[in-house]
């Protein structure tokens, strides 16, 4: 793939909650979609703190993201320069419809659930696999 491919592309980022074990052992995706096509850019499952976004923010780097679309969680606002920032929900709602197919296929994403992980090794596993097979096409 060449980075000319990628030039002004407008992204969409949000935060999706799990957990691992119980409630209190939070986990969070945080991914970003391409604006236009709706395409994966790039995922990090992590905790919700601002080291997250930004290991996500280098992923998406080489792509050349000219605007961000988000829900003005804190880390988005502290580390995205406004300019190239707009925070409402007219933008995401790809994203957000990505999280309900999310929430649908895997049932370790849903809130109510009695499936659940019980090692963050094997939650990020299940989730990065099913990530990496039905968004990017790679074989598992």
């Amino acid at each position: 793939m060449q980075l000319c491919q990628w030039q002004d592309v407008e992204a969409e980022l949000d935060e999706m909650w799990s957990f691992v074990q119980s409630k209190k052992h939070q986990r969070w995706l945080w991914h970003a979609l391409d604006h236009k096509t709706g395409e994966v850019l790039a995922y990090v499952l992590s905790d919700h703190k601002d080291t997250a976004f930004l290991e996500l923010k280098t992923l998406l780097a080489p792509f050349g993201i000219t605007q961000f679309y988000t829900d003005g969680w804190g880390a988005y606002e502290r580390h995205l320069e406004p300019v190239f920032h707009t925070v409402g929900k007219a933008n995401t709602q790809t994203i957000e419809r990505k999280h309900l197919t999310l929430r649908t296929r895997i049932k370790r994403l849903a809130r109510k659930t009695i499936c659940f992980s019980k090692s963050t090794w094997l939650h990020d596993v299940v989730i990065g696999l099913f990530i990496n097979r039905y968004e990017f096409g790679l074989p598992i």
